[in-house]
């Protein structure tokens, strides 16, 4: 069996790492390299780099950035934000990406998602999803979680295997940054539906959240708020998981 993964997010606006709840309501967290170093440090598994609002303003991604973090940190490295077509996924890369993430673009175009695992290679490939509870079924978003799509998650997670993605990363807006606990309904959904990776994403805010997210057999989990503003450490977060009997990288 694998050994579970944590993930350390950076949401980047204006070269600076941003945290907000919901989406919304975004505060300064820290320099961006300064913080992947640190997270390097603690023994994360992963870092997770999102240009949050180049979807939405429709530009690329900041490369100048991802090469300065990637340079800095000798950890896989997953980045994402604004990338559309084959050509721009190859070039973030080539800047020192270990793995890519597209949540809008492969929305709008399912087919970028094949395209996109024959050029990298599906263990390279994350489609990052975004949904809230409208009522009746988990709704997906893109740009940013400011545009509804009428997708219901479940399928949208089996076609995104079908096609041949490697892994979902999947985010709760109902519970982002929230520190009340993962998804856990929609999570074990998602998880039981589909065969590749789920990343659970949105409402860390205790190392028993993420025992709760393993237990529904997510590969990894994602945190920023609690990693960010010191709630406690990645160390002390592995050594409760390993002490509570999960497979987790220690040291």
């Amino acid at each position: 069996m694998l050994a579970k993964r944590i993930i350390a997010a950076l949401d980047i606006k204006d070269g600076r790492v941003v945290k907000g709840v919901k989406f919304v309501n975004l505060r300064d967290a820290g320099d961006p390299v300064e913080l992947a170093k640190r997270y390097e440090d603690e023994g994360v598994d992963e870092i997770v780099f999102l240009d949050i609002t180049a979807s939405n303003e429709k530009r690329d991604i900041l490369k100048e950035l991802v090469r300065t973090v990637a340079t800095n940190v000798n950890i896989p490295f997953t980045v994402g934000g604004g990338l559309k077509d084959v050509d721009g996924i190859r070039e973030i890369v080539r800047d020192g990406a270990d793995k890519v993430f597209i949540n809008t673009a492969a929305v709008e175009d399912p087919g970028l998602i094949r395209e996109a695992s024959e050029a990298l290679g599906s263990s390279n490939l994350v489609i990052a999803v975004d949904a809230k509870w409208n009522g009746d079924y988990w709704e997906v978003y893109t740009h940013g979680g400011r545009k509804p799509r009428g997708i219901d998650v479940i399928q949208w997670a089996k076609k995104i295997e079908e096609l041949g993605a490697g892994e979902i990363l999947l985010t709760s807006m109902d519970t982002d940054g929230t520190e009340n606990g993962f998804d856990i309904p929609m999570l074990r959904e998602v998880v039981k539906a589909v065969k590749i990776p789920v990343v659970a994403s949105g409402g860390a805010g205790s190392p028993e959240h993420f025992k709760e997210a393993f237990a529904v057999d997510a590969s990894a989990a994602l945190a920023a708020s609690i990693f960010h503003y010191k709630k406690f450490t990645i160390g002390e977060l592995k050594k409760y998981l390993d002490e509570s009997g999960m497979d987790v990288r220690l040291g």
